[in-house]
């Protein structure tokens, strides 16, 4: 089977969909398919390379995913015509892979990861010209009729029902997780410890949150809740570690000012972001995890926190309370009282328990692989 995937972002840049991305072609690239990726031009990147026998084909378009959406529709023409099935994601990559597909009458594929039709000021806080332009750009993506939609957890898959899409085309298919690299076993106690000690950390009581600092993931609302935190548990303290600030600058800034106005500087401390090869030493120094999202279409870090053993306190938002497993609290979005009622429970080893889940990367390509059979042969009737 030849599958062309058409993605705004594609490995090195770094995020949910980019993992299942790339984990999702070389998976498929090893079970015999050929498959070929067209992206946008990231700088310091090549216009072709190969990665893991994956061939990657990107788009100059002035550093922008939305020039991206035009610019692509070429390339994505040519290559379609060559290809049995088209992925791609929302949203920017949407377009042209849906004209792609219709101009060669090939079976198209888009994945969703979170739906944010009527949330858009909810989530983000953008101005209201803001939330209804894209409040309206991403229903006009799920108003193109592709041949199926994937979402990456139940949660995206009952939003996307709710406004509209058929139940026959829509399907639930979690991502995968790296087990190979997560876990206690791969990350020192001495590394934890130095860790500690390089961040005067020795003697506290450690919640650790890091992330994008992006308006859905609710760092504000972790921060809020500290004063309430303290007054239960006085050695606590919650570092924060915020990785691509140069895209989020207004938002970082604002959870800075915040940060000096609750002027705990013993109890809140910001570190600088490390390499994802050595997140797992952050976590293993760490006593708990607190993950305030907003809203979440797979939650990788939950899974991070969960695989190293940790206690996690997330929110209630998407797919946290589906992939959640292990020692666990659960507190109501945006509700800085419920947090932090639960994170000092947490903190006094009162939890709820479940049984740790497994995603794995193999069953997810098999069951992406056999979409596309189904597809396939729907066409050839």
């Amino acid at each position: 089977m030849k599958i062309l995937f058409i993605c705004e972002n594609y490995h090195p840049h770094q995020g949910g969909a980019e993992v299942l991305f790339k984990n999702l072609t070389e998976g498929l690239m090893n079970t015999g398919n050929e498959v070929l990726v067209i992206t946008h031009l990231l700088p310091k990147t090549a216009k072709q390379e190969i990665i893991s026998g994956v061939t990657i084909k990107r788009i100059f378009s002035f550093d922008s995913r939305y020039v991206f959406s035009f610019f692509a529709i070429p390339r994505a023409i040519m290559e379609a015509r060559k290809h049995d099935i088209i992925q791609t994601t929302t949203f920017n990559a949407a377009f042209p892979a849906w004209i792609a597909a219709k101009i060669c009458r090939k079976p198209a594929v888009l994945t969703v990861h979170e739906v944010w039709v009527g949330k858009w000021k909810e989530i983000t806080g953008s101005s209201w010209l803001s939330c209804v332009l894209h409040n309206f750009l991403e229903r006009l993506i799920y108003r193109l009729p592709f041949d199926q939609y994937i979402c990456v957890s139940e949660a995206t898959t009952r939003d996307l029902l709710n406004i509209g899409i058929p139940p026959e085309k829509a399907t639930t298919i979690y991502n995968g997780f790296d087990y190979s690299f997560w876990g206690p076993q791969n990350f020192t106690q001495k590394d934890a410890a130095e860790f500690r000690k390089k961040n005067n950390l020795q003697d506290k009581f450690v919640f650790f949150s890091w992330g994008r600092p992006g308006p859905s993931k609710g760092f504000e609302y972790a921060i809020k809740a500290m004063p309430s935190i303290i007054k239960e548990v006085p050695n606590v303290i919650l570092v924060l570690m915020f990785g691509s600030i140069e895209k989020y600058p207004t938002k970082y800034a604002e959870l800075l000012k915040l940060i000096r106005e609750i002027n705990l500087p013993e109890n809140i401390k910001v570190i600088p972001s490390l390499p994802y090869e050595q997140l797992g030493i952050a976590l293993k120094a760490a006593d708990a995890v607190i993950i305030p999202s907003v809203s979440e279409g797979f939650g990788y870090t939950t899974l991070e926190a969960v695989t190293m053993k940790k206690p996690v306190v997330i929110s209630n938002a998407g797919s946290l309370p589906e992939v959640v497993s292990g020692k666990y609290q659960i507190f109501e979005s945006k509700n800085v009282v419920d947090l932090a009622e639960k994170a000092i429970k947490v903190a006094k080893r009162d939890y709820l328990k479940k049984k740790e889940k497994k995603f794995g990367w193999e069953e997810c390509v098999r069951e992406y692989y056999e979409i596309y059979s189904k597809l396939l042969k729907e066409r050839k009737g």
